[in-house]
């Protein structure tokens, strides 16, 4: 499978148009048809890196070089995202409302360190979201 056979089969899972998703990756219609018709093959990083971040799957998979994770085939809607976005937020403020805050081995949590738990715990929650609808999604909707 090409890089653009990769990009429209993505395009459509997500069921975009070519103009939305040609506009949410900064491009024309005309440059996506080219790059999902392979007339451009030689496709600048930043669209690639662009398309990636739009499907929720990794540069090096668009370019043939590895294949998905599983949870990759289950592609987030924004509804999705909001609701994960809500419960990280829920999840945070939980943790922080404790009289003493966030702490480890005693000292308060750098931001740096609070980045990082913040990302892990929205990996978590958005595994366990996906994991979900996996799970609960009757077969005759699942693509």
């Amino acid at each position: 499978m090409t890089v653009g056979e990769r990009i429209q089969l993505l395009r459509k899972k997500t069921g975009m148009s070519q103009i939305d998703f040609a506009t949410k990756i900064n491009v024309s219609k005309q440059t996506l048809y080219k790059y999902e018709n392979n007339l451009i093959t030689n496709i600048p990083s930043d669209k690639i890196e662009a398309v990636a971040d739009l499907c929720h799957v990794s540069p090096a998979y668009l370019m043939g070089w590895e294949e998905p994770e599983p949870q990759s085939s289950t592609i987030l809607n924004k509804k999705d995202e909001k609701d994960i976005a809500k419960r990280l937020e829920q999840t945070l403020d939980q943790l922080e409302s404790d009289q003493d805050g966030l702490m480890f081995s005693g000292e308060p949590l750098d931001d740096e360190t609070r980045e990082l738990l913040k990302a892990s715990l929205q990996n978590s929650i958005t595994i366990a979201k996906i994991n979900a609808k996996q799970k609960f999604t009757p077969k005759k909707y699942r693509k």
